[in-house]
């Protein structure tokens, strides 16, 4: 298989977080998510966190992930060149910067691929890199160039491994064509064309825009007349964004909090959600005395909690437990969603954001990027172990069940029936498995009524689970099933896919 073809099969991942090691003792996470069904790693690593001096390897980390690999895994590693000594911007965390001596960095790439070699399948330069002065501390031409001896010291010292252009995130998915930041990717792919094997897209937003997101990066590639297979990154679900009477809401608030600070209102990226948590966590007493606006702004926020919408309620510690579950709900639909419609778009690799969080037990609920992504992550710590699963690990464990072995996903009609959204799942060595759903509001859309379907199902038998894993009653006659499908994917196979929980 060539460089460029897509990768075989499919796989199901999770991204562990942003800073992996970086504050903290690197403990285990990897067995955590084998036990979830993820077959697909996707982990940080730093430039000064290798090499804190000139010369001077600390491989305590790489050769932590190394420990906890088998064979069956698949592992995507992201470098960040991020360094306090090596780069133009001294950093040891975020913003990446380009190098100040591109030989060195070419060196590091070098010999960290060499550690790896034959264990890591494909290396990413940096990550969002369009995301300027919060991901990437440089310009488009930059980018071309550190991504262009990034490739070269990789295919040198790993010839079978990819790389992975810097994710493509929602800054660049929803800006207008002479955007920023999607001037800044059409210049990339311009001139960075043999430099990636892999283009690496963030699905977040309206799961069913995700469709029209990959056709989107790959419009943006045939532009310049070519095109590389499309991996997802990122994505998960709900985000607040989803939601207009819930943002608006959160807007004005966090509008009034900047503007009386003087500042401008930050940008909200899910990959920032870990860098400020981080960052506000490893703050001195100093440091923290002085409140910045955003947790100003969280602080109004939560003073006036009772007159939110419930939307952008759930969200928030501590809100009512019923909207609690709820979020919880929309979390487990879309987690299936997404990825049903991904893969059905030709996508052959996805890493859900993200695994847990950063630091064992820390509680922020100030901290504004937790608050808007912190709940997308599948598990907790209980103490210091990562044992805790939120209902979203058990609906990921129960698809990716039901996905072992899949090989092509493909969306069938539904007898002009565009509210129903119904796949046809290919496995290898398996029997028959659709997925369906229907179109419906977000947050309301599980209130409505479900939408009798006689579905084609020629089969003896039939088995019908729901994306909680509970077991749904189905009607056969040996040529159809009678089924009432709603908001929440339902599984249909002729034999059990996992255990019900009912």
């Amino acid at each position: 298989m060539s460089q460029s073809a897509a990768p075989a099969g499919v796989r199901l991942g999770i991204v562990r977080g942003i800073s992996y090691g970086l504050f903290g003792t690197p403990d285990s996470f990897v067995p955590a998510m084998r036990k979830l069904g993820g077959t697909l790693v996707r982990v940080y690593v730093y430039w000064g966190q290798v090499e804190p001096e000139p010369g001077r390897y600390d491989w305590t980390v790489v050769d932590a992930i190394l420990g906890q690999l088998d064979p069956a895994d698949e592992v995507w590693v992201t470098v960040c060149s991020s360094s306090p000594w090596a780069t133009r911007h001294p950093s040891g965390f975020l913003p990446s910067s380009p190098a100040r001596d591109p030989r060195q960095y070419e060196r590091f790439v070098g010999d960290l691929v060499g550690r790896c070699r034959g264990r890591v399948h494909y290396w990413q330069c940096n990550n969002e890199p369009s995301n300027t002065g919060l991901l990437w501390a440089g310009t488009a031409p930059d980018y071309v160039e550190q991504l262009t001896a990034f490739h070269r010291r990789v295919r040198a010292a790993d010839p079978a491994a990819r790389v992975v252009l810097g994710g493509c995130g929602y800054d660049v998915l929803a800006a207008p064509a002479d955007g920023p930041a999607r001037q800044f990717f059409d210049h990339v792919l311009a001139h960075g064309r043999d430099a990636f094997d892999l283009f690496s897209v963030h699905l977040y937003g309206d799961p069913h825009d995700i469709p029209e997101q990959v056709e989107t990066v790959r419009r943006m590639m045939r532009r310049h007349g070519y095109e590389r297979p499309v991996v997802a990154g990122e994505y998960n679900g709900p985000t607040l964004f989803e939601f207009p009477d819930a943002q608006a809401a959160f807007q004005q608030t966090m509008m009034a909090a900047f503007a009386e600070s003087g500042r401008d209102t930050p940008k909200t990226r899910p990959a920032e959600a870990a860098a400020d948590a981080v960052s506000t966590a490893t703050a001195s007493p100093d440091e923290a005395s002085h409140e910045p606006p955003d947790r100003a702004a969280m602080r109004m926020l939560y003073a006036g909690a009772a007159q939110l919408p419930p939307q952008l309620r759930m969200f928030m510690e501590d809100c009512p437990t019923e909207l609690a579950a709820k979020r919880d709900r929309i979390n487990c639909r879309q987690l299936v969603t997404r990825n049903i419609l991904a893969l059905a778009a030709g996508v052959t690799r996805t890493a859900c954001w993200n695994l847990a969080p950063e630091i064992p037990g820390y509680r922020d609920r100030l901290n504004m990027m937790g608050f808007l992504f912190g709940r997308l992550a599948l598990m907790d710590y209980e103490g210091t172990a990562l044992t805790r699963r939120h209902p979203s690990a058990d609906t990921f464990a129960l698809l990716t069940a039901c996905l072992d072995g899949t090989t092509q996903v493909r969306r069938l009609a539904a007898d002009a029936r565009p509210e129903v959204y119904a796949f046809e799942v290919t496995r290898t060595g398996r029997g028959p498995l659709h997925v369906l759903w229907t179109a419906g509001d977000t947050f309301t859309g599980e209130d409505e009524p479900a939408t009798p379907v006689d579905w084609p199902w020629p089969h003896a038998t039939v088995h019908a689970l729901d994306a909680f894993g509970s077991r749904v009653p189905v009607e056969p006659d040996g040529a159809t099933v009678r089924l009432h499908a709603s908001v929440t994917p339902l599984f249909l196979s002729t034999g059990p896919e996992a255990p019900a929980r009912n």
